[in-house]
């Protein structure tokens, strides 16, 4: 169950809820005001009234809006990078992987829920927390895409952090391109042209000591 399906699970003012459901509930209220408002605008009475609680309710599991927003954007980066950490592992066949990943990619800006806008079209950049949290997601699913180039093409470490985030950052932007222009290409089809593009760069690089990717 996500967040947001919680929080309508749990919407009824006045229900005691356990500590870890609510704290559930108020995290997927928050990204529903966070996505449609924004960080600046959305206020915790908004967010306490789409929750169905009272202030002091919201104020005992996040001590500031702030608090709330970098929670929701933990959760969020974590959701991102296990996506392509699985995309990567799904197959050792190196053309599907890249297909894979960019999947994981459209699959998280298509979210319902509109958390990638969290990420990735944050008003909060200049937060040096938000900003530290974006940075590292950023790093770490492309250090995981690093790890498979390096070992199958013999690059350096830094060559292939390179083509890393390359792919990475490829992926992310035409996703979010992708659904801002209403999905008038096909998901599917989007992934095909994505990845036909990102494959015929990187399997122009030889195979070191592996065959059959």
């Amino acid at each position: 169950m996500t967040a947001i399906e919680q929080t309508d699970a749990a919407r009824p003012r006045g229900t005691r809820l356990p500590r870890r459901a609510r704290r559930n509930q108020l995290l997927g209220a928050a990204q529903e005001v966070f996505v449609a408002q924004g960080y600046h605008a959305a206020a915790m009475d908004d967010i306490a009234e789409r929750a169905g609680v009272s202030k002091p309710v919201l104020y005992q599991h996040f001590p500031g809006k702030l608090d709330l927003y970098l929670a929701l954007l933990d959760q969020h980066c974590e959701a991102l990078l296990h996506a392509v950490r699985s995309a990567l592992a799904s197959t050792t066949d190196n053309k599907l992987r890249v297909e894979a990943t960019m999947d994981a990619y459209f699959k998280y800006v298509e979210d319902e829920g509109g958390a990638f806008r969290l990420v990735f079209e944050s008003d909060l950049t200049n937060e040096p927390a938000v900003r530290e949290r974006v940075d590292r997601v950023t790093f770490q699913c492309a250090e995981a895409i690093c790890e498979v180039i390096a070992e199958d093409t013999g690059l350096s470490k830094d060559e292939s952090m390179l083509l890393a985030s390359g792919l990475g950052g490829l992926a992310q932007v035409v996703a979010r391109s992708w659904l801002h222009s209403d999905r008038s290409v096909p998901r599917d089809t989007a992934v095909q042209l994505l990845t036909s593009l990102a494959w015929r760069g990187i399997a122009g690089f030889p195979l070191h000591a592996t065959e059959g990717h």
